[in-house]
């Protein structure tokens, strides 16, 4: 093996202090070979244009830098030294035209949304990030880009998820429609990026607690008794009765069940979740019970088919869980509710009616992966959200097991 000189050992040096850290240059039959290798990334390697030799180092040292700059701009290393060469043309990427674009994809294609919804949920997240990547400064990536655009709202907040979620739509839509570089495609989690409150953080928080059947008649019955109250009881009603999300609301209908003809609610929400979306269905009641142990007669099916449920104003999409909630605290019932639980270690949210809706099916011995088909998740996700479903069933099928004949032998170990 032959011994380096000296201008090969600064060509070497000057590479690795002209690029980020990973990046290498050796010869190979007699021209330069560039090498990168990251830390969370295969390795890549390139032949450039030009003899392995002193007079070289200029030409080859400058091609170095200008790859290395393009690779920042989202260019894998192959792509990067083609447009460099010359063989692949550097795309002028105008984040306002690809804006421009998007926002008819959401507004006139597919799964299209309102106008006041592309302004509410949007607008402001997607200006500010095109203000960023056409700015002086741009963010050399997509994970940079979302935490730079989200600092505005705070960590774990509803409307931080949802700003997170509208930029990562849109850089998925750059990449794979607009052919930008690779680089700018949005990472698959964007938990790191929305974060958690400093109360979700702090020790014993839970995402809320299930009422029981007492307590949401409780607050039924301290509800004002006028047209508004009338409405808002009823919409939290069929929040408990049927554990909906509060968004469901706005996606519930009655149809017939071709299996037994009858009447039956139907839910066409559709969940985004990590397989996938989730699939409309069959909701089942459940009914909640009063004092005497009797269960309430709401007649809800009945009175949403003749047309007497007026439900109250909700908002757009994901803001029906924040009207509610807003609704609600300015109730004195709610109010009350919230202190009364609070003294026994729980919280209420208003997704407290839903949870109570999965404890109902488990006190009433509904199998978990029944109850998970009528509340629209899979069994993994119910058994992990709601412990009770796994903890204690496994509990009373263990009692169920040993109460069996007391003079039942036990099976003979076998050798092993």
């Amino acid at each position: 093996m032959r011994r380096a000189e000296s201008w090969e050992l600064a060509l070497r040096v000057a590479v690795r202090k002209s690029a980020a850290r990973g990046w290498t240059l050796r010869e190979q039959d007699g021209y330069a070979r560039l090498e990168f290798r990251g830390a969370e990334r295969p390795r890549q390697t390139v032949a450039l244009p030009f003899r392995w030799n002193q007079e070289q180092v200029g030409p080859i040292l400058a091609r170095v830098r200008n790859i290395y700059l393009l690779t920042l701009e989202g260019h894998a290393l192959q792509e990067a030294a083609a447009i460099a060469d010359g063989r692949g043309p550097k795309r002028q990427d105008s984040w306002t035209e690809a804006l421009e674009h998007f926002r008819r994809q959401k507004l006139e294609h597919g799964n299209a949304i309102k106008p006041a919804s592309w302004d509410r949920y949007y607008v402001p997240v997607l200006e500010l990030a095109v203000q960023l990547l056409e700015g002086p400064k741009r963010p050399p990536d997509a994970a940079t880009l979302l935490d730079a655009c989200l600092r505005g709202w705070p960590p774990g907040s509803r409307m931080r998820q949802i700003r997170a979620q509208s930029l990562a739509q849109f850089l998925r839509h750059c990449v794979e429609r607009e052919r930008f570089p690779e680089g700018w495609r949005p990472p698959a989690d964007l938990r790191p990026h929305i974060g958690v409150s400093a109360a979700q953080t702090a020790p014993g928080h839970r995402k809320g607690d299930p009422l029981g059947d007492l307590d949401v008649l409780h607050l039924l019955d301290a509800l004002p008794n006028d047209p508004a109250g009338r409405r808002w009881a009823d919409a939290l009603r069929l929040l408990a009765e049927l554990g909906l999300r509060p968004i469901e609301l706005q996606h519930l209908a009655v149809r017939t069940d071709p299996s037994s003809g009858q009447p039956l609610w139907w839910c066409s929400y559709r969940k985004r979740s990590g397989g996938g979306m989730t699939a409309p269905r069959w909701v089942h009641p459940l009914p909640l019970t009063d004092w005497d142990g009797r269960r309430m007669e709401w007649r809800l099916l009945e009175r949403w088919r003749s047309g007497e449920i007026d439900l109250p104003p909700l908002g757009g999409g994901p803001g029906a869980a924040d009207a509610i909630g807003t609704y609600l605290k300015r109730q004195r019932g709610w109010q009350e509710l919230r202190e009364r639980l609070a003294s026994r270690g729980e919280r209420v949210v208003p997704y407290s009616f839903r949870h109570g809706y999965s404890l109902r099916g488990h006190q009433l011995g509904i199998d978990p992966g029944s109850v998970a088909l009528s509340m629209g998740h899979s069994l993994e996700v119910h058994l992990r959200s709601y412990p009770w479903a796994s903890g204690q069933g496994a509990a009373a099928a263990f009692a169920r097991a040993l109460a069996g004949p007391a003079n039942a032998q036990p099976a003979t170990a076998s050798s092993s």
